[in-house]
C-alpha cells in the first residue's frame, strides 16, 4: 500500500505548478531518503546515461549525486502537463570538490500513479562551466525563497 503524495492526477495547471514546486523543494533538501519517497517502489528512471530501477536505486543515485555536486541549488519550471504527466525544465548550480562551478540545464518528463507518486522519470541534462561570480542562485542551502526569481525571470 502506498502513501498518497498530493497533488494527485489528473493535474490542472495550478496543481501541476504545485507538484513541480514540491519536487524542487524536495531536491533542494538534498536528503536522498526523503526525496526517494516521492517515487513508486518500482519507479523507472533515466538520468543522463544512467538508469535506476526502484526506490532503493534512486536513493543510491541521489546519495552519489549530492556527494559530488556540492552546494546544490535547483530551480524547476513547469513546461507542460496532461492528466498524469508533467514536463519540466530546470537549472541548478553546484561545484565540484576542486571548487569548479557549473550550471546544469535539463528537461524532465514525469509520469505519476493515481497516488501522486512518480513512476517514471526521464531526464536530459547538460553541464555548463561557470565562474563563481556568474552564479545566479544565492539563497541559503535548502528551499528556494518564494521571492527568488524563477528561470524565466532570470532569462534562463
Amino acid at each position: 500500500m502506498s502513501t498518497q503524495r498530493p497533488p494527485l492526477p489528473p493535474f490542472t495547471r495550478e496543481s501541476a505548478i504545485e507538484k513541480v514546486r514540491l519536487a524542487e523543494d524536495g531536491w533542494n533538501s538534498r536528503d536522498p531518503a526523503k526525496v526517494a519517497l516521492a517515487y513508486t517502489e518500482d519507479t523507472r528512471w533515466r538520468n543522463r546515461a544512467e538508469f535506476a530501477n526502484g526506490r532503493k536505486q534512486v536513493e543510491e543515485f541521489l546519495t552519489r549525486k549530492w556527494n559530488r555536486e556540492l552546494d546544490y541549488r535547483l530551480i524547476k519550471e513547469l513546461w507542460a502537463y496532461t492528466d498524469n504527466r508533467i514536463a519540466v525544465r530546470y537549472a541548478y548550480e553546484w561545484h565540484d570538490d576542486s571548487g569548479n562551478w557549473f550550471r546544469s540545464y535539463g528537461n524532465e518528463n514525469w509520469e505519476f500513479d493515481a497516488d501522486g507518486l512518480m513512476q517514471r522519470r526521464f531526464a536530459c541534462i547538460n553541464d555548463s562551466p561557470i565562474k563563481e561570480s556568474d552564479r545566479l542562485f544565492h539563497w541559503p542551502l535548502g528551499r528556494r525563497p518564494d521571492d527568488h526569481p524563477g528561470l524565466s525571470d532570470l532569462g534562463l
